[in-house]
């Protein structure tokens, strides 16, 4: 199943850049699923069925977990910020006195970096003896992550847009439409907020219901472990 996905989607890839009908989020998106689809896979075939040792790919996948949140989360910060960024410039032309009203995009696409702070901080507390590690809680600290990394993303790429577009035309409004501007944005924050929950719920209960699913490499070896 997850080969067809893969196959599926690597058609609409070369099917956008083709056309030219592709933007920035839903292609680097696309590139990430292809890449995660193929190693996910490659890792299902590896793995002999009924083999119950714990796996040190466990630990990779919860270190992408570790990595997805924070550079996914970044990306669309720095694209809302470029975003936005831009469309206060030429709002600066237009309207000098609207430029610090309408920094607020900005900001708001700078706490998306934090939601991905933290949820990497606090995947890498629970990536604590490895060899241990059971390949459910390595899948759940990856799934925690790249909800955080995805929301964030999102949030990040409605903030820059509604930032660009807004902020010029609050100009030529003369003011009038700073209120429903910000409503919108708030709503486009709370998709990178969602995802933090989501993520962090994940995250908390992943280690306790991985627990005894794997036999480390040295009990399995009759290897005392230091």
């Amino acid at each position: 199943m997850a080969g067809v996905f893969v196959f599926l989607l690597t058609l609409w890839l070369f099917y956008a850049y083709a056309s030219g009908h592709y933007s920035f989020a839903p292609t680097l998106l696309g590139v990430f699923t292809v890449i995660l689809g193929a190693f996910v896979t490659l890792i299902a075939l590896g793995k002999p069925l009924g083999d119950n040792t714990c796996t040190p790919t466990a630990y990779l996948l919860g270190s992408l977990g570790v990595s997805s949140s924070i550079i996914f989360a970044n990306v669309g910060a720095a694209y809302g910020t470029a975003k936005a960024g831009a469309g206060i410039a030429g709002l600066g032309v237009m309207r000098g006195d609207l430029v610090m009203r309408s920094l607020i995009p900005v900001v708001m696409a700078g706490v998306l970096g934090i939601y991905g702070l933290i949820t990497s901080v606090i995947l890498n507390g629970h990536l604590e003896g490895p060899q241990n590690l059971s390949l459910y809680s390595g899948y759940a600290y990856l799934g925690a992550g790249l909800t955080v990394g995805l929301s964030s993303l999102g949030a990040g790429y409605a903030i820059g847009v509604v930032g660009d577009v807004g902020a010029r035309c609050n100009a030529l409004a003369n003011g009038k439409l700073f209120v429903g501007m910000i409503l919108i944005l708030i709503f486009a924050e709370a998709l990178g907020l969602y995802g933090l929950i989501v993520g962090l719920v994940v995250a908390s209960s992943a280690g306790d219901k991985g627990k005894n699913l794997c036999v480390s490499h040295q009990a399995a070896q009759g290897v005392s472990a230091f």
